[in-house]
């Protein structure tokens, strides 16, 4: 089940619930468990929190499997988030399965969605649809590259995380994508949250500007590349050439008709192209 990031507020009435009926609780930390559970004013004894992290989940899934075939219920919690997407907990949920056991999803809090959720990645209608979660890269520099120039062709949002003492060897490997926005979410829904959104090729200098900026755990977006297909350039072009002889409303009425574009979004690219050509800042 899903776990505040951060924020104590971010946990969902259900989890609470669950936590509440649970007889027992596997846990990345047991210690952290059970301070999340005194915060939330829930008792639990030691012996209901079981240890599952990435170095026990195969036998610590037995455990739990023994323990439903006995009619226990089990929530599954991770330190912080929902499991099994970087945290421990897949392996689980794939044990349960082929033991013929059911797992229920009990959604909540992940720094994935929240990254997303304020990136505005993929908003251009030519960006891929959806987007691919990569997680943590490989730490190696060759293995890192390798991957990374692997996504540098992944026409959808990309979304990483790190930790803070990688994230200035991450910023320097995205900087050869030059202009491909990234969002970075440093700390979210935490007292310190930090979003911002720069070039690739700006990042590393944009964590030189504060010292914090290395602190805390980093959840990052890769922006689909902006490449603008051949109607669009083509429309962009009829505009340009009519505007230098008609009024603006004919000019994006005549281009539309002849491309096909849709006429507002070539009225919006009227007024950015005039004010670029007056030196004014584009519109709104």
């Amino acid at each position: 089940m899903g776990t505040p990031i951060g924020n104590l507020a971010d946990i969902t009435l259900r989890a609470l619930h669950v936590l509440q009926l649970a007889d027992a609780i596997a846990c990345e930390d047991t210690r952290h468990t059970q301070q999340l559970l005194r915060a939330y004013g829930i008792d639990r004894p030691g012996s209901a929190l079981l240890a599952l992290h990435q170095h026990n989940e195969a036998e610590a899934a037995q455990q739990v499997i023994a323990r439903l075939r006995e009619g226990q219920r089990v929530a599954c919690v991770s330190d912080a988030g929902t499991p099994a997407v970087s945290d421990p907990g897949a392996r689980l949920v794939a044990a349960v399965h082929a033991a013929g056991l059911r797992a229920a999803p009990v959604p909540g809090a992940s720094s994935v969605t929240a990254a997303l959720s304020v990136a505005g990645a993929g908003a251009s209608p030519a960006a891929g649809a959806g987007f691919v979660f990569a997680g943590f890269l490989p730490a190696k520099g060759a293995e890192r590259s390798a991957a990374l120039q692997q996504l540098a062709g992944e026409p959808r949002s990309v979304v990483l995380l790190e930790a803070p003492h990688r994230m200035r060897a991450l910023a320097r490997a995205l900087a050869p994508l030059g202009e491909r926005r990234v969002t970075v979410g440093r700390e979210l829904t935490k007292q310190f949250e930090e979003v911002a959104t720069c070039r690739a090729d700006q990042l590393e200098a944009w964590m030189a500007n504060d010292p914090n900026r290395e602190r805390g755990e980093f959840a990052l977006v890769l922006h689909p590349a902006e490449v603008a297909s051949d109607t669009e350039a083509a429309a962009q072009r009829t505009l340009q050439l009519l505007l230098k002889e008609l009024p603006t409303k004919t000019a994006v009425r005549l281009a539309a008709e002849l491309t096909g574009a849709p006429r507002n979004a070539l009225y919006v690219l009227a007024l950015q192209l005039q004010a670029q050509e007056a030196g004014e800042p584009p519109p709104g």
